[in-house]
């Protein structure tokens, strides 16, 4: 079998690499175990952790199978060669690939303009990779650390971000149609022109972010904390519920429909903004200061 065969090569490499199977796990963030299965054939590593095999090992992919195309691995940004690879029919290796990347440490990596990448990358470890221009609709990005990573472009909708760190990343021009943010803490990041339309922000801090021109339009806030924040433009059928509020700053905003349900609001500065009569009676009654507010016409 395949399996039996690319499972002793493995095998074979990594004692001439003098890396135990310990060493090899910890460098590619999975189970001891997992690698024994592959060397008594009993599973197979999906692409990309092929790729990252044999940068390990010091070979090249046809190394592992005559049916891989042949890859300067050492040489080789990882972006182009993610595309290569994504371009293999799914039986190449005689089984569907699973295409998870997960538990990964990814930097300076090149994944712009790919497509159905979804539940791939949890748990992992990410510094200035790009996703420019990509499909990650459904994505699934849980227990992650995502720093100065570029997201321009991207459509990010109906995606799950879970118990995550988002750092200084660019989300500028982004699709955020239905994607809930929970647990996470999200700082120094540009959604310049994202749509946040039906988005949820739930459990999680949202922290000296650039937000101009963003599009919030049933968009909810749930024990979310708000710091260092300009809102700007129009907000309609939103909802802020038991956020707490932090030098948050609403400048020539019109608000319309949208709920406020908190213990106090007077961490936030209203400027030349324009409210309807109840999202102004929302207002009013959190004790926020309304002198920054004009009531729209009935």
């Amino acid at each position: 079998m395949e399996t039996k065969l690319i499972g002793n090569k493995i095998a074979e490499a990594r004692k001439k690499a003098s890396i135990s199977q310990a060493q090899l796990a910890d460098r590619l963030f999975i189970s001891p175990q997992a690698v024994g299965k592959w060397e008594r054939g009993e599973s197979m590593p999906d692409i990309i952790t092929f790729s990252r095999l044999a940068e390990i090992l010091g070979v090249d992919l046809n190394y592992f199978s005559e049916k891989f195309q042949s890859v300067a691995t050492e040489m080789a940004p990882v972006g182009p060669l993610v595309k290569q690879l994504a371009e293999m029919p799914s039986g190449k290796l005689g089984k569907k690939l699973s295409w998870d990347m997960s538990r990964g440490n990814w930097v300076d990596a090149d994944f712009s303009g790919l497509k159905n990448l979804c539940d791939k990358f949890s748990s992992s470890n990410m510094q200035r990779c790009k996703f420019i221009g990509s499909d990650l609709s459904g994505l699934l990005l849980k227990s992650n650390n995502v720093d100065t990573c570029d997201f321009s472009g991207s459509v990010i909708s109906s995606s799950h971000i879970q118990t995550s760190n988002l750092i200084n990343n660019q989300f500028k021009d982004c699709f955020l149609n239905d994607t809930e943010f929970s647990g996470s803490h999200i700082k120094g990041c540009d959604f310049t022109g994202a749509d946040f339309t039906g988005a949820k922000l739930k459990s999680g801090d949202l922290m000296k972010n650039t937000i101009a021109n963003a599009v919030w339009n049933r968009t909810s806030f749930i024990d979310t904390h708000i710091a260092d924040i300009v809102f700007t433009g129009a907000l309609q059928d939103c909802s802020f519920e038991n956020c707490a509020f932090k030098r948050v700053t609403f400048q020539d905003t019109t608000l319309t429909n949208t709920f406020f349900k908190n213990k106090s609001l007077k961490g936030i500065r209203f400027i030349d903004c324009q409210a309807d009569r109840m999202t102004y009676e929302f207002l009013k009654n959190g004790k926020a200061d309304l002198s920054g507010i004009t009531l729209l016409p009935n």
